[in-house]
Formats: structure tokens, C-alpha cells, sequence
């Protein structure tokens, strides 16, 4: 789309989309495995590690869980070509089915952001595939994992087998409610967890194992993922702890996860040097961010990706970039700000049923800021899964000409106070609906001003 026929809300809009095609699975697959043909037969050559000798396998083993599960899947099976004789066995847990799923694949719809009974079934399989045994060589059996952000709801099962399914739903709710960061509140599954924290990859044994990640978790983070199911946890029982008092949430659990992490013979997760998985991460929002970038500069944009305010609440995060924005506007006239990654609201439990999510709450605060700025400015903050929080929206985009009279900027202050944001912003057509797009690789915020309009 042309800058010079586009408004800025279609612009910030139009780089979002861009960028999100741009990281499709389906590309991320092609940058990242390719198979290799030759005399010596086929092989799988994944990026930063030895060749797999695909004509050897005589089991392969799958389990791919979390928001992206049925396209990286998918993804996969076509670039695999496996030999007739080889045994393909996995588990789906992922929000819809595919078609064509082949039948040795077990299909699961593990529930989100709260785990439901799907989650615990999908879990359970995962872990029964996983400790089935194999009377093949360690040449010719693989274990494939394929994680994406939402697996730490979508494929869960309690350590305590006697805490129950509500209050394990419980327990996920009051992490997403705390207002603590991704990082922080997957720090505290994981040490709940049975599959979580690597003990998914733990249950594999000695079997040769790859893990395919596409990530929602910061960079330095990579553990984070899911809750971690595959990689070797860099947290402990001690961090764990002191998150659970800086949050206040023992009070907010049921009884029985009190109890559970109560107990000081609450277990340690394995740690890094207790697995040996392969690990290739597929793309993050760092690439999502990067592609944004692109895009502007081609549409002829002073372009800037600032991520410093990752994990930030809402309201810090908006404050500095909208201050960064006025000091690029000094010395640029075309600005496109790009930050990558997740702000926190800790949400009053009084209001848990008030619709909106992150980005919606961010972009209507950046609302009732935008007023007073000079020429035109249109922020978008959305996430790449198309779903925030319990809304229908992906977020939303707003301008300095949103909030129009002291009326409209008391309303909103009033829907942001009461954590219905998505109510507001659907009425004043400012809501990014894409529907879920299958991926998931955090959220991107947008802010764009043009003094030449």
C-alpha cells in the first residue's frame, strides 16, 4: 500500500499484516530445515546441526502442543518423507484440528489461556508416547517436538495428581491476572508442572530428540517457551518462591496449590545440563519486529525498533515510547517506532470478566495521551495470535483524533479503570479483528507520525 494514498491507521495496519506473513510457519520452515537428496539418500538438514538420515528412521515420534501446533505440524509432515517403513506416532494439542491429520496422530483441543480437560489428556498421551518402549537402534528412532506459545495452558498436568482440573484453572487464571511477566509466571508453571520445566523431554530417555520452537518469550528467554516442556530450566525452586510472595499468589490459589508449593520438598525441575535435546528455534518476534522495519523503510520511513520496555506494565511502556517517538519527530518528519514483545496488567479480580486484553488496554491509555500531540500519529499494539486476551480482537489502532472532548477521554479513563477496554475500542471502530491466526510470536506495537500530512 502506497504511504501517499494510505492513512497512518492503515499503514500501521498494513506493516503489521506484512510482517506477520513475512514469519509465517510455512517460511520459517523453508529459512530454517531443508532436505537433502543425494546418492547417499535423504536427509534432514536443520540449521545449526548434524544431518538426520531420514532413510534410517524406523520410528519417529511427534508431539507438538501450543498456538502454532497444527501448522508446524503440518509444516513438518510435508518436508519429512519418510520411508514406508518407518512408524509414525505423535500427539496434536492445538485450538482446531487439521485436516488430513494422519491417523497415528492423536488429536487433542487443549484449552486456552486456561487449561481444560483436553490439556490434561493431551498431556498424559504426550507422556505415554514418550515412555513407550523402542526396540529400534538410537540411529533409527527421533523424537520431534514442535512448541509454540499457548502450550503452557494448552498441554498441562499437575505434579500433584491430587489437585483437580478447577483448581488448576484456578491456579492459570490468577497467573494471568498477577501482572507478572511471561517469564515470571512461566517460572511458576513449570515448578507445578509434569511436563513442564523439561521433564516432557525427560520422559524421553535416551532417545535422540529435536525441538522446533516458535517463540513468544524474550530471546535471553528461551526456556520460558511453553513453560519450557523440552529445554532444561534456568529457574529454580528458590526464584519460584520469591515470585509467588512478590505477587501475592499464594492467597489467590485453591488450597490444594497452596499446599503443593507450600511443601518444602517442592521438586526441582531438570536443569540445563541434565538434557541433551537439539534445539532450533524457528522465528520470534525479534523477526517479526525486523520484517516491520522493512517494510516502513521501503514506504520511505525513519524506522527504529525499540524493545526496551518488554515485560513493562502498560502504562510505563507507553509513556516511553511516546516519548521516544517525540524525540525521533525532532530530527526525522516520517517516524515508524516498532517495539516487540509483551507489557503486564494486573487486572483486578473484581473485573475478570471485563472484555479486552493487553494491547487493547495499551492502545486505549495511548489514547487518552494522544490528544495534545501535534500533526498526525496512529499507534497500533496487536498480537500475533489474533487473540487478546478474552476478547475477539488481535488489539487495536488509535490516533490523536480518537478521543475528541474531555466526555469521550472521561470514558475512557472509566473503561480503562474497569478493565474493559475491548468494549470501548469496538465502539469506536478501533479494534484490529485478523480471527486466530494459527502462530504466535508476542505482540507488536506500531507508532507512526507524518509531519508532511
Amino acid at each position: 500500500m502506497s504511504a501517499d494514498m494510505a492513512s497512518l491507521k492503515d499503514i500501521a495496519r498494513d506493516l503489521f499484516e506484512q510482517a506477520l506473513e513475512d514469519c509465517s510457519i510455512e517460511r520459517a520452515f523453508d529459512r530454517k530445515l531443508r532436505v537433502v537428496v543425494d546418492a547417499e539418500g535423504a536427509r534432514l538438514v536443520v540449521e545449526g546441526g548434524e544431518a538426520i538420515a531420514l532413510d534410517r528412521l524406523r520410528r519417529v515420534r511427534v508431539v507438538s502442543a501450543g498456538k502454532a501446533a497444527a501448522a508446524m505440524l503440518n509444516a513438518l509432515l510435508v518436508r519429512l518423507r519418510l520411508p514406508s517403513t518407518c512408524e509414525l506416532q505423535g500427539v496434536l494439542i492445538a485450538a482446531q484440528r487439521p485436516e488430513n491429520l494422519p491417523a497415528t496422530i492423536q488429536y487433542f483441543c487443549g484449552g486456552h489461556p486456561v487449561p481444560n480437560e483436553a490439556s490434561f489428556a493431551g498431556a498424559r498421551a504426550a507422556l505415554s508416547l514418550l515412555h513407550a518402549p523402542d526396540a529400534t537402534t538410537p540411529d533409527a528412532a527421533l523424537c520431534i517436538f514442535l512448541i509454540s506459545g499457548g502450550a503452557s495452558a494448552m498441554m498441562e498436568l499437575p505434579l500433584d495428581e491430587a489437585i483437580s482440573l478447577d483448581d488448576t484453572v484456578a491456579f492459570h487464571r490468577a497467573l494471568v491476572h498477577s501482572g507478572a511477566s511471561i517469564v515470571e509466571m512461566n517460572c511458576v508453571r513449570k515448578h507445578f508442572s509434569a511436563v513442564k520445566g523439561g521433564r516432557l523431554a525427560l520422559a524421553a530417555g535416551a532417545a535422540r530428540t529435536l525441538s522446533l520452537l516458535v517463540s513468544d518469550v524474550p530471546p535471553a528467554h528461551l526456556d520460558a517457551l511453553g513453560s519450557g516442556p523440552t529445554i532444561g530450566d534456568s529457574t529454580t525452586v528458590a526464584e519460584c518462591r520469591e515470585i509467588l510472595a512478590r505477587y501475592n499468589l499464594m492467597e489467590r490459589f485453591p488450597a490444594s496449590v497452596r499446599r503443593f508449593f507450600a511443601s518444602p520438598e517442592l521438586p526441582e525441575t531438570p536443569k540445563p545440563d541434565e538434557l541433551t535435546a537439539r534445539i532450533c528455534k524457528l522465528v520470534d518476534s525479534d523477526e517479526m519486529a525486523e520484517a516491520a522495519r522493512g517494510y516502513a523503510e521501503r514506504l520511505g520511513f525513519y524506522a527504529v525498533i525499540d524493545n526496551a520496555c518488554d515485560d513493562w506494565s502498560y502504562d510505563a511502556a507507553a509513556d516511553y515510547l511516546l516519548d521516544r517517538l517525540r524525540q525521533l519527530r525532532r530530527e526525522h518528519s516520517r517516524v515508524c517506532l516498532i517495539s516487540a514483545g509483551e507489557v503486564t496488567v494486573r487486572v483486578d479480580a473484581s473485573f475478570a470478566s471485563a472484555k479486552g486484553g493487553r494491547n487493547q488496554h495499551f492502545a486505549l491509555y495511548m489514547a487518552t495521551q494522544l490528544c495534545d500531540e501535534d500533526g498526525p500519529v496512529a499507534v497500533l499494539s496487536a498480537g500475533s495470535d489474533g487473540i487478546d486476551g478474552n476478547s475477539d480482537a488481535a488489539g487495536a489502532i488509535v490516533d490523536e483524533h480518537i478521543i475528541d472532548c474531555d466526555a469521550t477521554r472521561d470514558s475512557a479513563l472509566r473503561a480503562l479503570a474497569e478493565f474493559d477496554s475491548s468494549s470501548w475500542l469496538s465502539r469506536a471502530g478501533a479494534t484490529v479483528v485478523t480471527g486466530p491466526t494459527g502462530h504466535n510470536l508476542r505482540d507488536l506495537r506500531i507508532l507512526l507520525a507524518d509531519d508532511g500530512l
